[in-house]
């Protein structure tokens, strides 16, 4: 599955986790993607979009 939005790109970042102790080890910040059904150049089809993508209304969901 790929982790990249379909209208704005966006992808998982890479960062670190702090400890307590403020010692750092590597992770993985995932974006919220849902799998939804919308239109792609008119024709409906399954893909993969943010969160913020689908509140904002930038892709039409397709019925």
């Amino acid at each position: 599955m790929s982790k990249v939005c379909l209208t704005c790109g966006k992808a998982p970042v890479v960062g670190n986790s702090r400890s307590h102790s403020n010692r750092a080890t590597k992770r993985l910040f995932q974006p919220n993607l849902q799998r939804v059904r919308v239109l792609v150049d008119g024709r409906p089809q399954m893909a993969y979009v943010c969160a913020r993508c689908l509140k904002s209304g930038r892709v039409r969901k397709a019925v």
